[in-house]
């Protein structure tokens, strides 16, 4: 069945708001960009040391000249929710990114390709469909 979410068309990008769990069960809601030009998804190191999942001692990571972010771990989330829909132990990259961004975590395509997606910008929806198997 499709999920519409609605989004600011007004805004410089797609924000979406979606929810994770931890392994111990907690959920914690973040705020995300959708990005199209990103293979990945990633969350913020930021995020992931105040919900407990890395520790805040992490070395520092410094971001690289022209870049706004810099990956460098990989992690498993028990669940990821997007768009109304539920992924179950979902990989996402550990990133540093830089303070001024606001975000927790830019929503890749790995997560798109898993539906069917119409971004309609004039409605300022995104329509997600599971592909019937």
């Amino acid at each position: 069945m499709p999920n519409i979410t609605v989004f600011d068309s007004n805004s410089h990008h797609i924000r979406l708001v979606g929810a994770m769990k931890t392994p111990s069960g907690v959920e914690y809601e973040f705020r995300a960009i959708l990005d199209t030009g990103a293979p990945n998804t990633e969350f913020s190191d930021q995020f992931l040391s105040v919900v407990g999942l890395i520790k805040d001692n992490e070395p520092k990571i410094f971001i690289e000249s022209g870049l706004q972010t810099q990956k460098y771990g990989k992690l498993i989330l028990p669940q990821v929710k997007i768009c109304g829909h539920s992924i179950q132990e979902m990989q996402v990259y550990v990133s540093h990114y830089e303070k001024h961004w606001g975000v927790d975590a830019l929503i890749g395509l790995d997560f798109f390709r898993l539906f069917r997606v119409t971004i309609d910008y004039k409605a300022g929806h995104i329509i997600t469909e599971p592909f019937i198997a």
